[in-house]
């Protein structure tokens, strides 16, 4: 299985780069991980909506030369389905029964994502109706994939 993360913004913290090694280091027994970050925007605050679709398609150009044709594409979206480990764990399941063994999930800078992305989704996936940093985004995903496989395969981590 082929796992693809393509996030705007870079890992400025060493934590969360080194939050991002474990779970990569993690996951590699799992699936062949892949992680693309596309630069983000500078902006001030106090932009009109148009500024900010501006700014959200500048990004979302960026990202999208990160995709492949075929891979099944997830947008991390507060609006998008709300889902337990477990679900995540039988979605991944039942992609890969499909035939969908290359996922890419997408997650967007600041402002998040351009309605141009979320419509190319075949998912949209909510973590909660709160809004989480999108740095701090790209560890809770990794993690969730990790138990996401662990529940599959029936071991030990998940509680």
């Amino acid at each position: 299985m082929r796992i693809t993360v393509a996030a705007v913004g870079k890992l400025k913290e060493q934590y969360w780069r080194d939050a991002v090694k474990e779970y990569t280091k993690r996951l590699g027994a799992y699936c062949r991980l892949e992680i693309y970050e596309a630069a983000d925007e500078a902006f001030s605050e106090g932009l009109s909506a148009a500024e900010e679709e501006q700014i959200k398609a500048r990004e979302w150009h960026r990202l999208a030369r990160y995709l492949r044709a075929g891979t099944y594409l997830v947008a991390l979206d507060v609006r998008g389905e709300e889902v337990s480990s477990e679900q995540l764990s039988a979605r991944l399941d039942n992609l890969i029964l499909a035939g969908r063994s290359d996922i890419t999930f997408l997650i967007g800078g600041t402002l998040g994502l351009p309605e141009e992305a979320l419509k190319q989704a075949n998912w949209r996936l909510s973590f909660s109706k709160m809004t989480f940093p999108h740095q701090l985004m790209r560890v809770i995903l990794l993690e969730q994939i990790y138990r996401a496989f662990k529940i599959s395969k029936g071991e030990p981590y998940h509680r």
